[in-house]
């Protein structure tokens, strides 16, 4: 079989010895530091607060010890690591169990590592699962997550990234975390599929062991008095108003935004989106986040929002808005980072001009696709005074569709896996009435998520 190459990027060239040394050097300087930090602590064993620290300093050891295998791993190269795996499974490790396989779609033969066979409790001198006779050795609740993820690799083209439980032939149930990609022949037709698996379990199990210690901990101290809130969510997360001039115009936009909050009950986040009309004909579209809660985080988006309507008003770009507002947020007695996503659209030319400070890309809906844009160079707000940011311009078509969100979306898994939810969603979207059914079908898609953070959604198309 010709060589493969993997979906969407070049075949990976191995790391040079030299760069790999320096990291597992600054690892074992690192991994030196806590553990003498953890030795030096000192406390009560009855004590929560001192239960929970030791768990957390023997979690970071553990993962930190775990890193430096890997790298020794990385750099020694596939055969000396089989030769000294023996040494490498140290007792207690998180980390360390990690197998590989490949499925060829083609001869519907699987090729396992030794480390999987292990992690599953299968005896390697029985032939490898194939992809179909994998789910027989899943926890029955998560063959469907499985399938879905698998079917989503091969279909799409879609990474894997995603934890579920095995069954090994003893009883016991282990927790393995897998991720791979799709591999493309010559013609770039899906060929076979690879896959990374660790053993997470012990992972897993010490990260419980720090928030039950935490738990016990928040239960024994005294409840402080709820910080003070905004009775309603502010404008800029309610319903949006914009001059319906710009709606009705020849190439002008229909706007509607949404915000999903947070489903922990706690206040409201820094996330925010905006729309306002300027006075050329011009559109400004908005979205960012910042980080806290409550009515610092609400003082702080009104001083911002109101920076970047002023701006935008005096004909500043976008490039210069973020400027102005990395300026205000660059104050060393109290350094804060945050992002924001600065859009001008010149419905005349269907321009959009638009600038990000270290915020996901406008998302581009066209003709049942949808893509990202590429985003200009543009450090996180509050960045040394006098950072640049990059610029770029996109010329819209009539009924094109403009998707701006913050990355609390999608919970503990960031812009990347937002973008990638809202993308899938891409026919449905451009098939939609208006804005407003876009919003609703953005919110049945991942309005139950369990998310840490609010989340926010500004929908626009484009007139004819």
């Amino acid at each position: 079989m010709s060589p493969h190459v993997f979906a969407d990027r070049p075949a990976g060239q191995p790391p040079e010895r030299g760069t790999v040394d320096s990291l597992i050097s600054q690892t074992r300087r690192l991994l030196g530091d806590v553990d003498a930090v953890r030795r030096d602590a000192v406390g009560d064993a009855a004590d929560p607060e001192a239960r929970w620290q030791r768990a957390l300093y023997e979690l970071a050891v553990h993962q930190l010890s775990d890193l430096d295998r890997h790298l020794a791993q990385l750099r020694e190269g596939p055969a000396l690591a089989r030769a000294h795996r023996p040494a490498q499974r140290a007792a207690g490790s998180l980390l360390s169990r990690v197998g590989s396989a490949e499925w060829d779609l083609l001869t519907d033969e699987a090729s396992w590592s030794e480390e999987l066979f292990q992690i599953l409790g299968r005896d390697p001198s029985v032939p490898a699962l194939t992809l179909d006779e994998l789910p027989s050795v899943v926890h029955a609740d998560d063959q469907p997550k499985l399938t879905s993820m698998v079917t989503d690799c091969l279909i799409d083209g879609k990474p894997i990234d995603g934890e579920f439980r095995v069954v090994r032939p003893d009883g016991s149930v282990r927790t393995v975390h897998m991720m791979g990609e799709p591999v493309l022949d010559a013609d770039g037709a899906t060929a076979s599929m690879w896959a990374v698996v660790r053993d997470v379990s012990e992972l897993r199990r010490s990260q419980r062991t720090v928030r039950e210690t935490r738990d016990s901990l928040r239960r024994r101290r005294p409840v402080a008095p709820p910080e003070p809130q905004e009775a309603a969510p502010p404008a800029w997360r309610g319903s949006l108003q914009v001059p319906r001039a710009s709606a009705g115009a020849p190439g002008g936009l229909d706007i509607a935004a949404l915000r999903l909050p947070a489903a922990t009950g706690a206040p409201s986040g820094g996330d925010w989106y905006d729309a306002l009309g300027l006075t050329d004909g011009a559109t400004l579209l908005s979205v960012g986040d910042l980080p806290g809660r409550g009515a610092a985080a609400t003082a702080d988006v009104a001083m911002l929002l109101g920076a970047a309507r002023g701006m935008a008003l005096c004909a500043t770009d976008p490039a210069g808005l973020l400027s102005g507002l990395n300026h205000l947020l660059d104050t060393p007695a109290q350094p804060r980072l945050g992002s924001a996503l600065c859009c001008r659209y010149d419905p005349v030319a269907r321009v959009l001009t638009w600038a990000s400070a270290g915020h996901p890309a406008p998302l581009l809906f066209r003709d049942g696709a949808g893509r990202a844009l590429t985003s200009p160079a543009g450090s996180p707000l509050g960045a040394p005074a006098g950072t640049a940011y990059g610029q770029a311009e996109e010329t819209l078509r009539a009924g094109d569709l403009l998707l701006l969100h913050t990355d609390g979306l999608v919970p503990r898994r960031g812009a990347t896996a937002a973008a990638g939810r809202l993308l899938a969603l891409a026919p449905r979207l451009t098939a939609a009435r208006d804005p407003q059914e876009c919003l609703r079908m953005v919110s049945d898609e991942l309005g139950g998520d369990e998310r840490e953070n609010d989340g926010c959604v500004l929908v626009a198309r484009v007139g004819s």
